[in-house]
């Protein structure tokens, strides 16, 4: 059986992307509606910032229909409070307390491990002992931002725990990023500032062939300011249908 491919962008509350997106005049909480009726999923930017409220968590869902997913960024402090802090396990605690709010309709965590924080010994110590408290049920990503920590010993932990290993294709890269499997689905930021028609075309050869071995497959293009990004995440969705 095919793997559900999940396509969106990182946020969705930019009113500026009508009309080449949302419709002229959609404001609030018509955006959310708005951008489920073509997207499957929405990578959430300003759980990066403030946790989740129960009351923004209970909107989000109102707003979208069943089949929608949910990527969390986890909040940039306490993020590195889990990893680098003296009380990891509290970190982790306070991080994931209010996931279980989204229940099925989360599809995971983006933890973003930023490039001033390069890999040690002593770090990647710290991130096995992360890996070992986090919560089975909350699935996580990880975005390795210092290239310091893209060696087989992180992706052995992290196949060790399930945890998925983040691919960030940027403008700064002479080639597209290796696409390795660690846990039990992929995870892609396609944040290129542009991406043509034989950009996609190559994207979706290359996201083909783990559909079509089982594996689910998240794919986020970056916030831009016009709305050109959900239409390209459409359109490699339309590349993909029918696996």
């Amino acid at each position: 059986m095919s793997g559900t491919l999940r396509v969106g962008t990182s946020g969705f509350a930019y009113p500026a992307w009508a009309p080449t997106f949302y419709p002229p005049g959609v404001r609030g909480e018509d955006l959310l509606r708005s951008y489920a009726e073509h997207l499957s999923a929405c990578e959430l930017n300003n759980t990066f910032y403030r946790q989740p409220s129960e009351r923004a968590i209970a909107g989000w869902l109102a707003r979208t229909p069943e089949s929608f997913r949910f990527a969390v960024k986890a909040q940039r402090g306490g993020s590195m409070r889990a990893l680098v802090g003296d009380d990891q396990a509290e970190s982790v605690g306070w991080l994931t307390r209010p996931l279980a709010g989204f229940g099925e309709r989360l599809g995971c965590v983006l933890y973003r491990v930023p490039g001033e924080v390069a890999r040690t010994d002593d770090r990647h110590d710290r991130l096995a002992r992360l890996l070992a408290l986090w919560p089975a049920e909350f699935p996580l990503v990880l975005e390795f931002q210092d290239p310091s920590w893209h060696v087989d010993e992180t992706f052995a932990a992290m196949r060790a725990h399930g945890a998925v290993l983040c691919a960030t294709d940027l403008d700064e890269l002479d080639e597209p990023p290796i696409v390795r499997v660690t846990g039990g689905f992929l995870y892609l930021r396609l944040r290129r500032t542009t991406y043509t028609e034989d950009d996609l075309d190559a994207w979706a050869a290359r996201i083909a062939p783990f559909l079509d071995d089982g594996l689910d497959a998240y794919v986020f293009f970056r916030h831009d300011e016009t709305g050109i990004s959900p239409n390209r995440a459409i359109a490699l969705a339309a590349r993909l249908a029918g696996r």
